[in-house]
């Protein structure tokens, strides 16, 4: 029997379909940063309207109310806008300053907290999501030719900066239209596609890979797959490799926790651990130390950047932070203190209520996604989103990247509708085209499938 198909893209899936397309498009424009918070805004306006709209739409249609974890996303956001008022009146830095942060506030950190709730209050199917991802895969394998060959056959490294870059942003890089990048270490390409530095582009490939698992056509499927790895390897991002290693394994394994027979295997693994213990700490110590020196100097400044931000936060700005972000001394290259880390940025900016305000929505989210990693093949996707979010917010600044990142946070809220309904996703990747129950208003799947044995005896 033929696949079902879907239903008509609805005016949201419409939006998202069209902004993950036009990507090198935008990309050529300088758009890409602009993009990503109009659609936030976007997305949260028509969620905010469904609520609104609520008692006159047919009941199967009607948005269910925001788990508790979802009110700690939007309520902790907003406390970081009052965080950053207090730390910009603390130290005097003006009205116009006051403004331009609170702007870019809308633009990065608003956004960790209204893409999930876009993703859970509007219908919003995520096939749909990962369709778009594939595509936008099958571009880049289509400009892969052009974007390695350009440093061979002496093309520019960078092509223009966008005049778009007048509203506003953290730095030219964000509007820059770059082939490639030489790295001043090893000096060899490194391409950063259509995010503002190379390890960026590295987040960006392990939340398509992830998403592109779940693509139930085998063609899309491995598009998906290969425009990931590319992407993450011509990034020569040491986090990306990482991350594509181990966020399918651990993803995996939490969802077979309750079931005996891991249980049963994992007993003499841990006996085995633990007699070689002493061993797997000097692999473990020789890992590191070869992660550190695969690029010793960009690990040098990652560790300065930190230092001096810890101190400075608990010397002059314990409980707001400075505020804005400063430029770092020559030690560091001149890299804003606390870049390259999100914790230690943040409170450098916004102090231990800042680093509180994000660490709540955070763990909330991580449990919320173990428990639901317990069920169904969605849940296990939505752990591996919040688990990229927490690996990478120890080598870059989320709120600068959502821009980009934000497929991660969407695919969190959807995931959390689709527990809320009781909808699941079969374990069976291979599935034809549509076999995925990806209704957006269904309120509760088909009966699981049982496990095999014997049928029970007849009462």
């Amino acid at each position: 029997m033929a696949a079902p198909a879907y239903p008509r893209q609805n005016a949201s899936e419409r939006l998202i379909t069209f902004t993950i397309g036009a990507t090198y498009w935008l990309w050529l424009i300088g758009g890409v940063y602009m993009a990503g918070p109009v659609l936030g805004w976007v997305l949260a306006y028509r969620a905010a309207r469904a609520y609104y709209l609520a008692p006159a739409l047919p009941a199967e249609e009607r948005p269910d109310p925001l788990p508790l974890v979802l009110w700690a996303w939007l309520l902790c956001m907003l406390a970081m806008e009052g965080v950053l008022l207090a730390g910009h009146l603390n130290f005097e830095l003006g009205v116009g300053q006051t403004i331009k942060s609170s702007v870019g506030w809308a633009k990065g950190w608003a956004l960790l907290g209204l893409f999930p709730v876009a993703g859970f209050a509007l219908p919003i199917r995520l096939s749909i999501l990962v369709r778009a991802v594939c595509r936008l895969a099958r571009q880049t394998l289509i400009l892969l030719p052009l974007l390695f060959a350009a440093p061979y056959i002496h093309l520019p490294s960078r092509l223009w900066v966008s005049p778009l870059k007048v509203l506003g942003g953290s730095g030219d890089e964000f509007f820059t239209v770059m082939l490639y990048t030489i790295d001043p270490e090893t000096h060899t390409a490194r391409w950063q596609f259509f995010a503002p530095w190379a390890p960026a582009v590295g987040m960006v490939a392990v939340i398509h890979f992830l998403l592109a698992r779940e693509e139930a056509d085998v063609r899309w499927r491995w598009a998906g797959y290969a425009a990931a790895v590319i992407m993450a390897f011509a990034s020569s991002s040491r986090m990306a490799l990482i991350a594509l290693a181990i966020m399918i394994p651990i993803t995996v394994l939490v969802g077979k926790l309750n079931r005996p027979l891991t249980w049963a295997l994992a007993a003499p693994v841990a006996l085995v651990g633990a007699w070689a213990l002493p061993a797997i700490k000097a692999a473990s110590d020789a890992a590191q130390e070869s992660f550190k020196g695969a690029r010793a100097g960009s690990s040098r400044v990652r560790s300065a950047l930190g230092r001096i931000a810890v101190q400075r936060w608990q010397h002059e700005a314990y409980w707001c932070g400075h505020g804005i972000v400063e430029r770092g001394p020559h030690l560091v290259e001149y890299m804003p203190i606390g870049s390259h880390h999100t914790w230690y940025g943040i409170l450098y900016v916004k102090g231990l209520l800042g680093a509180i305000s994000l660490a709540i929505p955070m763990i909330g989210t991580l449990l919320a996604m173990l428990w639901a990693a317990l069920r169904d093949r969605a849940g296990q996707l939505g752990l591996a989103m919040i688990l990229t979010y927490w690996f990478y917010s120890f080598g870059e600044n989320l709120e600068v990247l959502t821009y980009i990142a934000w497929p991660a946070l969407l695919t969190i809220g959807i995931v959390l509708r689709m527990q809320v309904r009781g909808v699941w996703l079969p374990s069976d990747k291979a599935a034809p085209e549509g076999a995925f129950i990806d209704n957006p208003y269904a309120k509760a799947g088909p009966p699981r499938p049982r496990a095999k044995g014997p049928a029970p005896a007849p009462a």
